[in-house]
């Protein structure tokens, strides 16, 4: 068994990592994709800069991994069916990552082809813009819906085992359910209720700063008791 401490404070860290390199991707590194004038004719100007969001955001992905497999090394032995569904969960959503971040390649191709195309050549393009942007955007919810899945788990791996407190364990169940439902919306033509994904960001950025300054607990003593 890993040192609990230690281990937290690893996880920790990379919870915090992954909300500032998170707000890198979506705010600043994808911001030529999404304002106006549109990524058809913005992206081919900013590739260098688009093919780095989609290596940070696949990098991210894997430090999900990275944080189930720590959790796994800690507890394994008291709540095996959690972490290894947790691990299963953070694995797919790294597949959904990669299938996200493709497709935010093919953006940035096929703003390329638009760049490098006639005049009259260009109108054709429109109809694969609005197919390439559903591709994205499809793979993008679908992303969020599984890691705010994999995030519900977590928390709830983390209230059974009383690897953190159980006041921020339960408020990390409720806001990964809420951030779920937020996400879904636009697969069935509603809109992202974005102030329902504000929880789970302050929880993350709470629960970050919190492992990093205590890391994991309740390992040492429920040791104790099952020795005695």
């Amino acid at each position: 068994m890993n040192n609990p401490q230690s281990t937290g404070r690893l996880v920790g860290s990379l919870v915090l990592t992954q909300i500032l390199g998170g707000f890198l991707v979506n705010f600043v590194l994808t911001a030529p994709l999404f304002g106006p004038p549109g990524f058809l004719i913005s992206a081919s100007a900013h590739s260098g800069r688009i093919a780095l969001s989609a290596l940070v955001g696949i990098v991210l992905g894997m430090l999900s991994v990275v944080i189930a497999i720590a959790v796994h090394s800690v507890v394994g032995d008291r709540a095996r069916s959690l972490t290894l569904f947790l691990f299963a969960l953070a694995t797919v959503s790294l597949a959904a990552t990669v299938v996200e971040q493709m497709n935010v390649i093919s953006m940035l191709s096929l703003s390329k082809a638009y760049a490098a195309a006639s005049a009259a050549e260009q109108a054709d393009f429109q109809g694969l813009r609005l197919v390439v942007a559903a591709a994205r955007n499809s793979s993008h919810y679908i992303g969020l819906a599984v890691a705010g899945t994999m995030l519900l788990v977590f928390y709830v791996t983390l209230f059974r085992t009383k690897l953190i407190p159980g006041a921020l364990a339960v408020f990390g169940v409720a806001a990964s359910f809420v951030q779920i439902i937020a996400v879904v919306m636009p697969l069935f033509g509603k809109s992202v209720v974005f102030f329902l994904l504000a929880p789970l960001g302050v929880c993350q950025l709470v629960l970050g700063f919190w492992l990093l300054a205590k890391g994991f607990r309740g390992i040492q003593s429920e040791g104790s008791r099952v020795g005695a």
